[in-house]
């Protein structure tokens, strides 16, 4: 006999409530203001010898 694909689809989804359970925190431990992050960014990354590029990312 033929499942009908009204039986194929209801043997897929999930019977009951679904749980989500997230953990985490509201601030993350390095946070950085706006105007300090192309510096933090080329510190973090080794790239403060690019200069001309930084200034470009501020600008943005």
């Amino acid at each position: 006999m033929a499942a009908s694909i009204e039986d194929i689809r209801r043997a897929q989804r999930a019977e009951g409530p679904a749980t989500i359970l997230a953990i985490g925190t509201a601030t993350p431990a390095n946070c950085v203001e706006q105007s300090e992050y192309p510096d933090f960014y080329f510190r973090i990354t080794n790239s403060e010898h690019m200069t001309d590029l930084k200034e470009k990312f501020k600008r943005m």
